[in-house]
């Protein structure tokens, strides 16, 4: 259950925007539960419909062991919907997703 609410907020980031485990885990009504986050997407078996590589820690940092190839496959995703990385870094100031 707490898993498909993190699969349906994720589903939210629009496409050149990310978003942070923790806000996710607002999003799903579970503000304390950041780690969780990342549980759920370390296990989603969807990922061509939730685009978690647009998930990254509430510095901006991208996941060391992003499930689907790595932290280079993150970078590599994130960069081709026109989001720049720096090292292993996203800016939040621009990229962050902030959801109405």
């Amino acid at each position: 259950m707490f898993f498909d609410k993190v699969y349906d907020a994720v589903k939210k980031i629009p496409c050149g925007k990310v978003s942070t485990y923790g806000q996710i885990a607002r999003m799903t009504g579970f503000p304390k539960k950041a780690r969780e986050v990342g549980w759920a997407l370390h296990a989603n078996k969807q990922f061509i419909t939730v685009p978690c590589h647009r998930v990254v820690d509430r510095f901006g940092r991208l996941a060391k062991s992003f499930v689907f190839g790595g932290e280079e496959q993150q970078k590599r995703l994130l960069q081709s919907e026109g989001v720049e990385v720096v090292g292993n870094k996203v800016n939040l100031k621009i990229y962050l997703f902030i959801q109405n």
